[in-house]
């Protein structure tokens, strides 16, 4: 690959959002299957204790912080499913992720009428570039009957665009980008500064073998496997007998190898740094692909499959969004099932072009006000 495309572009610095008079946040967030919601809610706790507001982080599963986030976050409590509300009380804003049920215990103390206003009450719904999302972001939802009844649960939409509620995105972010240094990061994981690096955090992508045999064909690529899912779905594409005990693809007709490194669990800020340290990075999720946007590298998203293939229109609509060009757009429909396995041929041209849109694309989203921003003013319109 030539030296260009392996430019690493930061985001430029914004204006430092306006100060807030500090709030107690409730945060409330039950791990599915997988680890995207909890994550989210940990950038979102930090990210407001960092703004100054004190957040209780309520979890049925908090086991992925101990990687995601070993060092905590100052000004952030984690604490187990509630079964009653809390002996002070509920705080100010009491914010349930992704539509999980709070406790009604907990939400008969929101509406405790000895309190001088009862706290506001979000839902943040899921991420999605569809239409429906500008309508319906902001939206009251009033509760009529239940141990909530007589308070108003306020839909809050995350979004691309500025109708919506925008992504997250912390203050620091520019800083740390600009300070990235991704020769050092290449040499630390043994990659060459010209070989194609290749980020893989994915489920089980119909797709996956014909990428891996066109990675094997390049002069010279690394494969950095996410643990879990993809590493499972590697060794599943790749018998034992294919690979030799460094963990390399057997060289083609031509002497191509392609290297695989299998990576350890890591805090989210070191996932940064590996969306920003390779060149082409297949995510999977929203909070990841989140990150894979602010990467500005080429990226390839697996979204969540629905049993009733919602997530047909839900692809759509971020490619729409995304402008993606025809072969970027083929590659999604190839890694998500979508159609035909073959996958476009990963040439400087191609890659250099994938990378032209992501970085317009997010050049469009660093124009927008950001998620934490948008919710604080929220809450202090609502309040």
């Amino acid at each position: 690959m030539p030296d260009n495309f392996h430019a690493f572009d930061p985001i430029s610095p914004q204006p430092s959002p306006p100060a807030q008079p500090p709030l107690r946040w409730e945060l409330f967030c039950q791990v599915i299957d997988n680890f995207g919601d909890i994550g989210l809610c940990w950038r979102l706790a930090a990210q407001l204790a960092a703004r100054g507001h004190s957040v209780r982080l309520w979890t049925d599963d908090a086991s992925a912080l101990a990687w995601m986030a070993p060092g905590g976050a100052p000004g952030v409590q984690v604490l187990p499913w509630p079964q009653a509300a809390p002996a002070d009380g509920p705080g100010d804003v009491v914010l349930e992720a992704f539509g999980c049920a709070i406790p009604e215990p907990f939400i008969a103390a929101m509406a405790q009428p000895g309190r001088a206003r009862p706290p506001l009450w979000l839902n943040l719904e899921y991420l999605s570039a569809e239409s429906y999302v500008e309508r319906c972001h902001g939206l009251p939802s009033p509760v009529s009957s239940g141990p909530g009844a007589g308070l108003v649960r306020w839909f809050f939409y995350p979004g691309f665009t500025p109708q919506t509620g925008g992504l997250l995105r912390e203050t620091d972010l520019p800083a740390r980008q600009a300070g990235f240094d991704r020769p050092a990061w290449r040499s630390r994981q043994g990659i060459a500064q010209d070989a194609l690096a290749v980020a893989l955090f994915c489920y089980e992508p119909p797709a996956l073998g014909p990428l891996l045999q066109q990675l094997r064909a390049l002069p010279a690529a690394r494969l950095l496997v996410t643990p879990g899912r993809a590493s499972a779905a590697v060794q599943t594409a790749l018998p034992s007998f294919f690979l030799d005990q460094n963990s390399r693809f057997p060289a083609s007709d031509h002497g191509e190898q392609l290297s695989i490194s299998y990576l350890q669990a890591c805090p989210q800020t070191a996932f940064d740094e590996l969306l920003w340290g390779c060149d082409l990075n297949f995510v999977r999720g929203e909070d990841s692909l989140v990150r894979a946007l602010w990467a500005g590298q080429p990226l390839i998203w697996q979204i969540y499959p629905q049993h009733d293939n919602a997530h047909h229109a839900k692809l759509h609509a971020f490619l729409d969004w995304l402008q993606a060009p025809p072969s970027l757009r083929q590659a999604h429909l190839a890694w998500n099932g979508l159609g035909p396995q073959d996958f476009p041929a990963l040439t400087a041209a191609t890659l250099a072009q994938w990378r032209a849109c992501v970085r317009q694309a997010r050049h469009r989203l660093v124009s927008q006000t950001d998620l934490l921003t948008q919710l604080l003013g929220f809450s202090q319109q609502k309040s």
